[in-house]
């Protein structure tokens, strides 16, 4: 068996694949949304569901709140499943 193969059979089974998806939008941010974007975060985590972004710009802030659901295809498409329901920017 490869050990990719053994890897996704051990997440499953332990029923560790959400978390793993949810620590790999972090630590991808900046691939996954870019760096004009990610370079303006400055706090970012994922509960209930929910991704929580704080952004130092206002005005960044405000379009990404019209693109929201744009975010939240994009971040779910990456990682394959649904991993996210909402956006939340603090």
């Amino acid at each position: 068996m490869p050990l990719k193969q053994a890897i996704e059979d051990m997440l499953e089974l332990y029923k560790l694949r959400s978390k793993f998806n949810e620590t790999y939008i972090v630590a991808y941010w900046e691939q996954i949304m870019g760096r004009p974007i990610s370079s303006r975060t400055t706090e970012i985590y994922i509960k209930d569901k929910k991704l929580f972004v704080q952004l130092d710009s206002a005005p960044l802030r405000n379009e990404l709140l019209m693109a929201r659901s744009k975010i939240v295809t994009l971040i779910n498409k990456e990682v394959g499943e649904e991993i996210i329901e909402d956006v939340v920017f603090i």
